[in-house]
């Protein structure tokens, strides 16, 4: 039924927006990076379980497979820590920026990780990448640190990826979710506990608009999103799927220069810079899925 397609397509493009809003929100809560994870993962991780215990999914896993699961759990956990560290340290344009480079790691990773070959055109790629990257650095040099942040947790996101593409061949993708909320959670608490502040009165002390939108975070932006374009992703096709996402970082500028037009009022080269890593990235995407779609038909 068409209107039944166009639902899936608008919810679709609904979850690139709350990824985008993700950033947005990463603004407006006032905490650093490190509790602001630490209570983004331990709120998912409860409304996680919750969803679980209703849907009656079995958390059943080899010891060997949680302790993948957990190391993954760390690298997501890194991951958002240097995003939101890069929108303090610079701003959500620029965070967002970076985070396109995330394709440029993964054409690199996945080789690594699925013992394939590297494609030419990956190469040709990772050099407009890079060139759309160097113009954004040296028209933005004052935003040096939330660069190299940006670029740091896009090579992070990619890791974890690439990660997970090969857990979800052998388990459901909320089982590897759960254990890995769970160890981003632990990994961070130790943290907190021994080189931190620790968790004092003072940590818990937050501001009521704090607690709003760090719940927002937790179940929109990332239990609900997660889940959801598990469901999605069994209705559209994988191609239309990874092209939209890609839309992101796209989403999130044209909501931060909205929402936040003095602080993200950004230079003619910034933009020429992101439009070259978004447009490679897009290419990236449509060349990749139709070299797919036709192995598949031939």
């Amino acid at each position: 039924m068409p209107n039944a397609k166009i639902r899936n397509y608008l919810h679709l493009h609904f979850l690139v927006f709350i990824a985008g809003f993700t950033a947005i929100l990463g603004e407006l809560i006032t905490i650093k990076a490190i509790p602001l994870v630490w209570f983004r993962m331990v709120m998912a991780s409860i409304l996680m379980f919750l969803y679980i215990k209703i849907a009656k999914v079995r958390l059943k896993a080899s010891p060997k497979a949680i302790l993948r699961f957990s190391l993954a759990g760390i690298i997501i956990a890194l991951h958002w820590i240097t995003f939101f560290a890069a929108i303090d340290e610079a701003n959500i344009s620029i965070a967002l920026a970076m985070f396109s480079t995330g394709a440029f790691f993964a054409s690199f990773i996945e080789p690594i990780i699925y013992r394939r070959r590297i494609i030419w055109y990956e190469i040709l790629f990772g050099l407009f990448v890079i060139i759309g990257v160097f113009i954004i650095t040296q028209s933005e040099i004052k935003y040096l640190s939330g660069i190299i942040l940006g670029i740091s947790s896009a090579f992070l996101s990619s890791l974890f990826a690439v990660l997970n593409g090969k857990f979800l061949k052998q388990h459901t993708a909320t089982v590897i979710s759960f254990y890995e909320f769970i160890s981003g959670v632990i990994f961070i608490s130790i943290f907190i506990g021994f080189f931190g502040e620790g968790f004092s009165a003072d940590f818990f002390k937050l501001s009521v608009s704090d607690y709003g939108y760090l719940f927002i975070l937790a179940s929109i932006c990332t239990a609900y999103a997660f889940i959801a374009a598990v469901y999605v992703m069994k209705l559209i096709s994988p191609y239309t799927v990874v092209l939209t996402y890609n839309l992101e970082p796209v989403y999130g500028i044209v909501m931060a220069v909205i929402l936040f037009p003095e602080k993200e009022k950004m230079s003619n080269s910034f933009y020429l810079g992101a439009i070259i890593i978004i447009s490679t990235v897009l290419f990236n995407g449509v060349i990749k899925n139709t070299s797919v779609l036709k192995r598949k038909h031939s």
